[in-house]
C-alpha cells in the first residue's frame, strides 16, 4: 500500500499484430513505460485483454514487464483461482479482482490467499457487478484485500457512495479507475490511479497524482483539464475500442510502432479517430512543453 500512495498504475494494453501477439513490441513498450514516472503497471486488466489471452499469452506478458520493471509493482487481473497462480508464479505483486456476481466475499478471499488482493468495481456495461455497499464492507474486512479500484466511467453518484464507504476502511486504499473525471476522483479520496488512460501520457498523470498531493491547485486544474480532454478523445463510443484508442496514442507517443496497434476482440473503428487521437497526444505534448 505505501508503494501504490499518490501512484499511478497505467493498465497496459497489449500489441497486437492482426491476431498475433508482437513480441517485439511489446519488450519495446514496456522498455519505455520503464522510463516514466510509474508507480507500476497492471498487466492482464481489461485493458489487457487478460482473459482472452492465452496462458502463454499472459505469460509472456508478464515476463516482459517484471523484467522491464524489476523494482516496480506488477498488479496482475486475475478472473480465477488459476490466473491468481498464474501471477504469482509470474512474480507479480498484487492481483486486481476481476467483479464476481457469485458469493463475491469467498471469492475475494480465496484470491487473497495467493497474493494481496485489489477488489474492482467495474461499470456494468463493461461486465461489471453492482456491489452494494454491506458487500464492499464484507470484502474489505478482508485481510489481504487492501483496497478496491472504482471505474464507474460516468457515475460520480457511484463514485461518492464508494467513497464514503471507504472512509470507514481508513487502512485500505481507494484507487481510481475514472479516466473520464480522474482529476475529480481525488479530490473525493482516490490516493492512487491505476487506469487504461496511463496507457499513454503517463507523466501527465503523474504529475496530476502529485499535484493533488501537494495541494498545488494551479498546476491540478491545468492538468486535470489536460487528462479530461484526453480522456473525452479517448473513451468515447463504441467503448470497447478505447483499448485500440490507447494503442494508437501509445504509437503516437513512439512507445509502439503503429503496426503493432490491433485489437483482435475490439470494434473496427474509422481512420478520423485515430487521427483525433494522435492530435490530442500532441497537443498535450506541446502544452507541457
Amino acid at each position: 500500500m505505501e508503494r501504490l500512495e499518490g501512484g499511478l498504475i497505467p493498465a497496459v494494453p497489449v500489441p497486437f499484430r492482426g491476431s498475433s501477439l508482437d513480441t517485439a513490441a511489446q519488450r519495446a513498450y514496456a522498455r519505455w513505460m520503464a522510463g516514466q514516472p510509474v508507480a507500476g503497471v497492471a498487466v492482464w486488466a481489461h485493458t489487457g485483454r487478460g482473459p482472452h489471452l492465452s496462458s502463454e499469452q499472459r505469460r509472456e506478458v508478464l515476463d516482459a514487464w517484471r523484467d522491464a520493471l524489476p523494482d516496480r509493482l506488477i498488479v496482475a487481473g486475475a478472473r480465477d483461482i488459476s490466473m491468481a497462480i498464474e501471477a504469482r508464479r509470474g512474480k507479480a505483486d498484487a492481483l486486481l479482482a476481476f467483479p464476481e456476481a457469485r458469493d463475491p466475499v469467498g471469492y475475494h478471499q480465496r484470491l487473497s490467499r495467493e497474493l494481496p488482493t485489489i477488489a474492482f468495481y467495474l461499470y456494468e456495461a463493461a461486465g461489471g457487478v453492482a456491489y452494494d455497499d454491506p458487500t464492499v464492507h464484507r470484502i474489505l474486512e478482508l485481510p489481504n484485500v487492501i483496497g478496491i479500484k472504482v471505474a464507474t466511467l460516468d457515475s460520480v453518484m457511484t463514485f461518492q457512495r464508494l467513497a464514503n464507504v471507504l472512509r470507514q476502511h481508513p487502512d485500505k486504499i481507494l484507487i481510481t479507475g475514472e479516466d473520464r473525471f480522474l482529476g475529480y476522483s481525488l479530490l473525493l479520496g482516490a490516493r492512487a490511479a491505476l487506469i487504461g488512460m496511463g496507457a499513454a501520457l503517463p507523466d501527465l498523470q503523474a504529475d496530476l497524482l502529485r499535484a493533488r498531493q501537494a495541494e498545488d491547485w494551479h498546476r491540478f486544474v491545468v492538468l486535470s483539464e489536460l487528462c479530461d480532454r484526453f480522456g473525452q478523445t479517448t473513451f468515447i463510443h463504441p467503448m470497447e475500442g478505447y483499448i485500440r484508442r490507447m494503442l494508437w496514442a501509445a504509437a503516437a507517443e513512439g512507445a509502439i510502432p503503429l503496426e503493432a496497434c490491433d485489437d483482435p476482440w475490439g470494434p473496427p473503428l474509422p481512420i478520423e479517430e485515430r487521427a483525433a487521437v494522435e492530435r490530442m497526444v500532441r497537443d498535450a505534448r506541446a502544452t507541457r512543453a
